[in-house]
């Protein structure tokens, strides 16, 4: 038999002891960023298998293709970390972790077909573990219902327990995952339910500490879910029921036409590029690839727009910043354009935004968060205002600017206030 001896103190906060002890039917973590969750989940897994031979283990993300650099690479490391990796196989085709000794797997699956994963069957032991990872994607509590139905047989081992981990960011309090887990009146019985921060990881580096604490002021509502962990918006929401998180191929995509928007960030606040195509006719935005990050310079800039293929494209930059955009020329990013703006731009950019529905693919995670914090502003009576709060905009406004040529030209010109208004009231918004 392999024995690995395992401190589970200097891996994990306290947090996170309940996954070690606990034989709760469910455990479900919502929390921060960095909140080292999904490091705790990887640990989980690799110890479950060495100590119990009847364990296997099915991990789940709304999206199969996801799984390949989140879910199988943070296990794999965990294996490393903890020097056991020559116990393991890691295939990539199929999706999957075998351990050795005694042929136990981890089993990766997408949630967008849950009527395969009712077919998986181990070899060796009882499928009896699942980890959703992400688990806010899961679209549907029905399709997550009809998973947990197929985990179910007498296991190898007497003492044997099932156990389904969930762990997500909460966006949005009307998620099912709330009623369903920590609402008193409704919980699920046999569950525990708790929420980390990344107070509860000690391997955070004092710059990531400090961005995480100063967007406590520049950017509450965004704060709110990635910093406390706590539930996000509830009402207020600029593009609610507007966007989607949804898989979608480059091929279903090819005839439409596409765009760049980009916005402008450093120290505080990101440089976002947005990159999408958009159906005028149905009236959708696919947006289906992103960079999101603070502290880049001119010539990462650069590389950035031609890593993820603006190269034919046409970019609306920042007008704010025409200094970067001449830069950005000299670094031959080519068919880049100042964004125009001007009196109610703002507020008549975001009306038409809301004429579209909006595809987001889920590898763009800095328009899917902000889409879920970018609210209407209030009076100092807290009355709802019809403009948008300056905040959690910056991913939004890049894909604005990047739209403007698509409504708000006609014959190679931008629109005038007043075109664009009755342009506005045309589409009845």
């Amino acid at each position: 038999m392999t024995k690995i001896n395992i401190d589970v103190p200097n891996l994990v906060s306290e947090a996170y002891y309940p996954l070690f002890t606990s034989r709760d039917r469910y455990l479900v973590y919502k929390g921060s960023r960095g909140s080292g969750k999904s490091v705790a989940a990887s640990f989980k897994i690799i110890v479950d298998l060495v100590a119990y031979p009847y364990v296997n283990w099915l991990v789940i993300r709304q999206y199969y293709s996801t799984h390949k650099d989140s879910t199988f690479a943070g296990i794999k490391w965990a294996a490393y970390y903890l020097g056991v990796d020559k116990l393991f196989k890691f295939t990539t085709s199929p999706l999957e972790i075998t351990y050795l000794p005694t042929g136990q797997k981890v089993f990766f699956r997408g949630m967008d077909d849950p009527l395969k994963i009712t077919s998986i069957r181990a070899t060796t032991g009882n499928l009896c573990r699942v980890l959703y990872e992400e688990a806010y994607e899961l679209k549907s509590e029905s399709d997550f219902q009809t998973v947990e139905e197929s985990i179910r047989g007498l296991l190898d081992d007497p003492h044997g327990y099932y156990q389904s981990i969930l762990m997500f960011n909460p966006w949005s309090d009307k998620h099912w995952l709330k009623s369903e887990f920590f609402d008193k009146e409704t919980r699920r019985a046999n569950s525990l339910a708790m929420t980390t921060t990344y107070k509860d990881n000690d391997h955070l580096d004092p710059d990531y500490i400090e961005s995480l604490e100063e967007m406590r002021i520049r950017n509450p509502n965004r704060a709110r879910v990635a910093v406390d962990g706590e539930w996000g918006i509830a009402e207020g929401l600029i593009f609610e029921g507007l966007f989607e998180q949804q898989e979608f191929s480059m091929e279903s995509i090819a005839n439409l036409p596409k765009g760049v928007g980009l916005d402008f960030g450093f120290k505080h606040d990101p440089t976002a590029g947005e990159f999408f195509a958009i159906d005028k006719a149905k009236r959708i935005v696919y947006v289906y690839d992103e960079f999101y990050q603070q502290g880049m310079l001119t010539n990462q800039i650069a590389d950035a727009l031609k890593k993820h293929g603006s190269i034919g494209k046409r970019i609306v930059a920042d007008s704010a910043e025409q200094r970067l955009i001449q830069e950005l020329k000299m670094h031959h990013v080519g068919n880049i354009m100042p964004s125009h703006k001007g009196a109610n731009s703002v507020e008549q950019g975001i009306q038409v935004m809301q004429s579209y529905r909006y595809i987001i693919h889920p590898r763009v995670k800095g328009l899917w968060e902000e889409m879920n914090t970018y609210v209407y502003d209030r009076d100092k009576q807290g009355n709802w205002l019809n403009k948008p709060e300056d905040a959690n905009n910056h991913a939004v406004d890049a894909l604005r600017y990047g739209m403007q040529p698509y409504d708000f030209q006609v014959n190679n010109r931008y629109m005038t206030r007043a075109e664009r208004t009755e342009m506005i009231k045309d589409l009845g918004l």
